[in-house]
């Protein structure tokens, strides 16, 4: 039973994913991080003994901070942050925990950062639905603060390399297709972050985006939706942001309401 200061592995687990995860912290020692550079999903590294540098640029509503086994790292750095006026809770059980029964990111899959700390990702412009897709999952599970560049398609190469982005779900590229999986496929087995539920929603994103509905009876609703919102918008960024809430949606019916029905009229009690 973690204390009113920490937030256990299984809490923290229905948060992650949501719009109202948790900025995660991780202050794991180079040591402990060497032995198993792994990070939970969303989170960023940063010193437990530079918290005094960084606490300022915290920009969260909650922070959960992770050590290896939720001692005095995490709880030191939580209380600094308290401090400073934050909602800060600790990882019960640390990252030992947390792995025991959680997905984790492999840090070598990361691209390198800006100076700003935030993953820089390239692709074609006028998103449809992998493109979308894939930016939900890495900002949902792996960047909160991701950048993400649209750029005609012939560009994409060419401003990957001045810009030091990540070009992704274009022809002969680390991040793209693969058979017949698509680019959101391969990110959540690359990120280590297959569960059942975004196994689900991959296979009806990869029928909308592939044209396979027979592959899943929601992706016609997903296909439908997706290029409504690439009519309502010209604009690559806010046809992102309305994405998002098409995702987070269809995350949340993956998860929790696969088995929910809805009838109208309700059926009338017996007598």
């Amino acid at each position: 039973m973690p204390s009113f200061l920490e937030i256990s592995p299984e809490k923290l687990s229905r948060l992650i994913g949501t719009p109202g995860a948790p900025m995660i912290i991780d202050v794991r020692t180079e040591e402990d991080f060497a032995l198993d550079p792994r990070l939970v999903p969303g989170s960023i590294r940063r010193a437990h003994a530079g918290v005094a540098s960084w606490v300022g640029s915290v920009d969260a509503e909650a922070v959960v901070v992770v050590c290896q086994r939720g001692g005095k790292l995490s709880h030191g750095v939580a209380a600094y942050l308290r401090h400073a006026g934050l909602d800060a809770e600790s990882l019960e059980g640390g990252f030992e925990a947390w792995i025991a029964g959680g997905p984790a990111v492999p840090d070598a899959k990361l691209p390198q950062r800006d100076a700003e700390e935030r993953t820089v990702w390239v692709t074609r412009a006028r998103p449809k639905i992998d493109r979308i897709a894939c930016p939900w999952l890495i900002r949902r599970f792996v960047d909160p603060n991701a950048v993400f560049l649209f750029v005609p398609a012939p560009d994409v190469l060419a401003v990957s390399e001045r810009f030091a982005a990540t070009p992704f779900d274009i022809e002969d590229v680390f991040w793209s297709h693969r058979g017949e999986l698509c680019t959101f496929d391969v990110m959540i087995e690359e990120f280590g972050l297959a569960s059942e539920p975004l196994l689900r929603l991959a296979r009806i994103v990869r029928a909308a985006d592939t044209a396979r509905l027979d592959l899943a009876p929601e992706a016609a609703g997903l296909l439908a939706a997706s290029l409504g919102l690439s009519r309502m918008y010209s604009d690559d960024l806010e046809q992102l942001e309305a994405g998002m809430l098409l995702y987070d949606a269809f995350f949340r019916w993956c998860r929790d309401a696969t088995e929910e029905t809805h009838n109208w009229p309700a059926p009338k009690k017996r007598a």
